[in-house]
């Protein structure tokens, strides 16, 4: 039998606390943009001369935000001209997304 903190039990008779109100991770994210975002961060790593993880040694809040308005605008007026919508413009965006909040949860200005 269960312990009471515990929500499952496995066939196997393994239980694990209830993960209901733990975040889903898997859930939240698309395999098919995770994919293409490594394969545009490869792509700018111009032959390995940069390190997959440089951009966390730290870019401005400022050079991010700039970076990403300028992309964003490129992705507003594909979209309002009918597309096609690149790629790469939507992985650009979502590195300088990406960045910008990781500099913020870091405490940067």
């Amino acid at each position: 039998m269960a312990n009471p903190q515990t929500a499952r039990e496995f066939p196997s008779g393994a239980t694990r606390s209830d993960n209901k109100d733990k975040p889903d991770y898997r859930g939240y994210l698309s395999p098919l943009v995770i994919r293409r975002y490594g394969q545009y961060m490869l792509a700018h790593q111009y032959g390995g001369q940069r390190a997959s993880d440089n951009w966390k040694k730290g870019i401005t809040k400022d050079a991010y935000l700039e970076s990403a308005f300028r992309h964003f605008l490129d992705w507003w007026d594909d979209h309002e001209k009918g597309g096609p919508v690149s790629e790469e413009t939507l992985c650009a965006l979502l590195f300088n997304v990406q960045g910008y909040l990781h500099e913020h949860l870091k405490g940067a200005k």
